[in-house]
């Protein structure tokens, strides 16, 4: 039986991952750490924390969830007490993204934008039209609700570094992100990627390569975030016996 500590359980995801672990078989909550108390009520065995050290003490793997600030702490933290950790959380900054490389020299860390089976092989689709569709332009737009605080989302992003890749470019040097006023024309190698929010959309990402005469548009659209919950138990039970290192879902589902 594997022992998941639920990191940032009063979200979205986590709720729903408190309700997916009880179905599961060889794997079960054992711990959830919180800010400031859970606002529902779950089994009386599961220990409820403020202390990041007894979280991860009374677990055998981390599935986070979270904000930021909250997964740094808990990065920190798990370098001194190395647990497998499975890291949902995006819009992670420089600093925080190579705290996450230094906890996978000591523990293995996987770390994923979005935990569908479906994106992870659209990530696949994307680099491989990225290299064989020379010359067409591609732009990238990404649909969520209106209560998602990071744009573009960290899948649209990295669909983005899988389109640049297939052509050897660096993501940083071609990315654009708004369009406003008069800008001229579009330029060879730039990769938009734009966001929209609105209404309670769990996230929709098309990314299309577009030419004189042609267009072909690659489409994944999540209805349930059940499929980011059940995507993350699967990805703990892979990573629970693994060596210290950084993974992506990829790995987890053998797509690479």
């Amino acid at each position: 039986m594997i022992k998941v500590g639920v990191f940032g359980a009063s979200g979205r995801v986590g709720k729903l991952l408190l309700e997916d672990l009880k179905n599961t078989p060889n794997m079960s909550v054992s711990s959830v750490y919180v800010r400031n108390g859970l606002d529902f009520s779950i089994d009386p065995s599961i220990l409820i924390t403020t202390d990041m050290k007894s979280f991860l003490n009374a677990c055998d793997a981390v599935i986070d969830f979270s904000l930021p600030d909250a997964c740094e702490t808990l990065l920190e933290t798990a370098i001194d007490t190395p647990k497998p950790l499975v890291i949902g959380t995006t819009g992670l900054n420089t600093y925080q993204l190579n705290l996450l490389q230094e906890a996978s020299k000591i523990m293995p860390v996987l770390y994923a934008t979005n935990m569908s089976l479906g994106v992870a092989l659209l990530n696949k689709l994307v680099y491989q039209a990225s290299a064989a569709l020379e010359g067409f332009d591609i732009e990238i737009v990404e649909m969520h609700h209106k209560h998602k605080k990071d744009a573009p989302s960290g899948t649209a992003l990295t669909l983005s570094e899988s389109a640049a890749a297939g052509r050897d470019l660096d993501i940083d040097k071609v990315r654009v992100s708004g369009r406003d006023g008069n800008i001229g024309e579009r330029t060879k190698d730039e990769i938009a990627v734009m966001a929209l929010r609105g209404g309670d959309i769990v996230g929709r990402h098309t990314v299309g390569f577009y030419n004189d005469g042609e267009f072909i548009e690659l489409n994944h659209t999540a209805t349930s975030r059940n499929t980011f919950s059940k995507g993350a138990i699967r990805a703990a039970g892979w990573l629970a016996n693994k060596e210290a290192g950084l993974y992506s879902i990829s790995d987890c589902l053998e797509l690479n």
